[in-house]
């Protein structure tokens, strides 16, 4: 009788633990975010072209308006991204009936934002020295250490999610002048692919 009582109650909490997992995670959402990136990436191209050669591991010397439209560029992106992205997991939640905000979802933005955030700062400092072909690989990789840190609240293809865009981040090292190129991949083909295989698999 014991052995029931308790094999009952841990399939409740895996089935509270499966509904609490989804609301994170919208396929469209991904979609949305990477359609984004690539815009982002296109119009920091544009405004990179003539300073393409020197973004290595060395600092520029990049004028004050080119930086400060990437930082435009780099702000609008995110914003964007995280708007259609809140939106669309919002709409699916309700959807579903769950719970936008419980202690799941604290837990997982916390994972999440504590890697996320150090790793933004530290880019911004070296984007503001001069290092901005650090950027890009850095971004990547403090992307998907957050990733990976923010899994277990979420669901398992997260974790994978992550460790590519750690791979990549570090193949952008590798080829440091390319730093954009593997940004572009790793926020906007590979949430985009992310994001059509969780809308076929899970519908949401």
């Amino acid at each position: 009788m014991k052995e029931k009582y308790l094999d009952d109650l841990r399939e409740i909490r895996e089935m509270m633990n499966r509904s609490s997992r989804f609301i994170s995670l919208s396929g469209l959402s991904g979609i949305s975010a990477g359609i984004t990136a690539l815009v982002g990436a296109y119009l920091a191209h544009h405004t990179l072209q003539s300073y393409q050669h020197e973004l290595g591991h060395h600092p520029t010397d990049l004028p004050v308006e080119v930086l400060f439209r990437l930082l435009i560029i780099a702000l609008f992106t995110l914003v964007i991204a995280l708007a259609t992205g809140i939106w669309f997991t919002t709409r699916e939640t309700q959807k579903r009936n769950l719970k936008i905000w419980d202690a799941q979802t604290k837990r997982l933005l916390i994972n999440l934002f504590i890697p996320l955030t150090t790793g933004g700062i530290l880019c911004l400092m070296l984007f503001l020295k001069g290092f901005a072909g650090m950027a890009a690989p850095l971004t990547l990789v403090f992307y998907g250490l957050s990733l990976v840190n923010a899994s277990k609240y979420t669901l398992d293809e997260i974790r994978s999610l992550g460790l590519l865009e750690i791979a990549l981040g570090l193949l952008a090292f590798y080829f440091i002048g390319y730093g954009l190129i593997f940004w572009a991949i790793g926020f906007g083909i590979l949430h985009i692919a992310y994001g059509l295989y969780m809308h076929l698999k899970y519908k949401s």
